[in-house]
């Protein structure tokens, strides 16, 4: 799995005009190859009497899942470069569909490439991405009277605390990049006087 990927920051759309076609790049996070798909739906219903609706999408944190449609235009001259600009990007789990409706100007096969790849392209820029890293979960279990002062130095540090549960002791649920671990470890005995207890668990992605 890569050590982080990106994704579009929320679900939007950016329009770019090339010779008189108009072409509507709407963007949205997919966490499913089925919520791409009923997005692609949505899009197409909205605009359907566009002349085209080309689409493409990445899934999987190790883009597992590519896919692409020309919808009509002339093949590998729409969906794949849509594709190709996401994957450049290193986007993942996110759905693009380019939506043109024609100004009566032929474009020809690479002025179609450079406008779909294109229109991708400016709406990433312009709708904003976001990093996710790969994270390490770990839970930290310490005694109630270090646990307050621990908590708020997990924070003040920069580091995610995701839960916290208190019972005969805290638990603190955390993540932290797997480099970390051995640097962490260290400073928690310093921190509370070897008291705490460490468990690394398995893995997820956060923002970064």
């Amino acid at each position: 799995m890569p050590d982080e990927y990106r994704t579009v920051a929320g679900a939007g759309v950016h329009e770019t005009e090339v010779n008189r076609s108009r072409f509507l790049c709407a963007l949205a996070p997919a966490a499913t190859e089925q919520e791409a798909q009923d997005f692609i739906a949505a899009v197409r219903k909205e605009h359907a009497d566009a002349s085209h609706n080309c689409w493409a999408y990445v899934i999987g944190a190790d883009a597992s899942v590519q896919k692409a449609s020309d919808d009509g235009e002339p093949g590998g001259t729409a969906g794949v470069p849509m594709l190709q600009m996401l994957l450049r990007r290193d986007m993942r789990y996110v759905a693009a569909v380019v939506t043109r409706y024609f100004g009566g100007v032929k474009l020809g096969a690479g002025g179609l490439i450079r406008a779909y790849g294109g229109a991708v392209g400016e709406a990433l820029d312009t709708l904003g991405t976001r990093t996710r890293r790969r994270y390490r979960l770990a839970t930290v279990t310490v005694d109630h009277q270090r646990a307050g002062k621990l908590e708020n130095d997990l924070r003040t540090g920069g580091r995610e605390v995701r839960d916290v549960r208190y019972g005969e002791a805290v638990t603190l649920e955390i993540a932290l990049p797997d480099a970390d671990v051995p640097a962490f470890r260290s400073w928690l005995a310093d921190a509370t006087a070897g008291t705490a207890r460490f468990e690394a668990g398995g893995e997820a992605y956060g923002d970064a």
